[in-house]
């Protein structure tokens, strides 16, 4: 759980690590003087249209403004973000490449027999973007009206209700296997690569239900396409208070907030990497901005590097055991 602790800590200031050696020093602050001189590539790790991808699009577009200079968006969905994330760690890191990712980064580790990158040493931290609960969402022509409908389902049925999600290891399937751990039932997860069709089957029935991330999934449950059955963290959340948590639904204890944050690859100059950061949390801090963001359910936090890679590692120490007792396992 994020409590209010771990926010004041992740968004307190601090500077990167200085430069060890002067003549570097200097040649990288004479190179991020100029930075940026052409388009920065913003990779996605999922398809357009889910809410990773508006979060990216949003911040992006401003600090396209900021900097003069385009804010590209380019998404490389599949295996789960291991596809983006081998792209950008093996990517230049002269910081015309960012990359926006949420739990992935930390799980794939755990979910797949092998990567081929690796989380910590092949990626530089900027900023923790902002924190959110999913929801947990089914079509509006679904029969299953509550929490305890479901619950009541999947015991009755073992395997035989379904959850979509983006991929292997994004925040919606490990709220899924969560909510399958705490609540001790059996639902068969359906991975797509994205959410755009993931939505799409779960809004035509051909799928029960999905933890869908709050930025793209509460615009489907206003506009009438999707009921809202809970959200993912112990407490209710502002932008849809009227949705009970999960917990106080029936599943006592369930609790897991998910991510987004942009990391650049290692070795990228601090220097680049210290704007970056800068301007990132300035833009989280603008009031149009902000209200966009908070409209989308999402508590924006723009932590430094440091507190970031921290968070990281955290990640990767929770959820490794909850795989290994559930068991899941990733084929490609």
């Amino acid at each position: 759980m994020i409590t209010r602790r771990h926010l004041v800590a992740l968004s307190a200031a601090s500077t990167v690590a200085q430069i060890p050696m002067a003549g570097r020093a200097f040649a990288q602050a004479t190179s991020s003087q100029a930075w940026p001189t052409r388009v920065v590539k913003l990779v996605v790790p999922f398809t357009p249209g889910g809410g990773i991808d508006g979060i990216a699009r949003i911040v992006g577009a401003r600090l396209s403004e900021i900097w003069g200079q385009q804010v590209v968006v380019d998404n490389k969905p599949g295996a789960g973000g291991n596809i983006a994330s081998d792209f950008v760690a093996k990517s230049p890191p002269d910081g015309y490449t960012m990359y926006i990712t949420a739990a992935g980064l930390a799980l794939n580790r755990y979910l797949f027999p092998s990567i081929p990158y690796d989380p910590i040493a092949d990626f530089a931290p900027v900023t923790l973007i902002c924190l959110f609960p999913n929801l947990l969402v089914v079509p509006n022509s679904s029969p299953f009206h509550s929490v305890k409908d479901l619950l009541d389902e999947a015991k009755k049925n073992p395997g035989k209700l379904t959850f979509a999600s983006p991929g292997h290891g994004s925040s919606p399937h490990m709220s899924g296997e969560l909510f399958k751990y705490t609540a001790k039932v059996d639902l068969t997860h359906i991975p797509y690569r994205g959410a755009s069709p993931a939505y799409t089957d779960v809004l035509a029935g051909r799928v029960d239900c999905t933890f869908a991330v709050m930025a793209s999934g509460l615009p489907l449950v206003r506009s009438g396409q999707l009921r809202a059955l809970g959200v993912t963290t112990a407490t209710r959340v502002e932008a849809a208070p009227e949705v009970p948590t999960i917990a106080e639904a029936g599943v006592p204890g369930y609790d897991t907030s998910s991510w987004f944050a942009f990391f650049v690859p290692a070795k990228t100059p601090p220097e680049i990497v210290k704007k970056m950061h800068a301007d990132t949390v300035a833009v989280l801090a603008e009031p149009p901005i902000k209200t966009k963001l908070d409209g989308l359910g999402v508590v924006t936090v723009g932590s430094t590097p440091e507190a970031l890679g921290v968070h990281l590692k955290d990640e990767m120490e929770k959820w490794a055991p909850v795989i290994k007792a559930a068991n899941i396992k990733v084929s490609e």
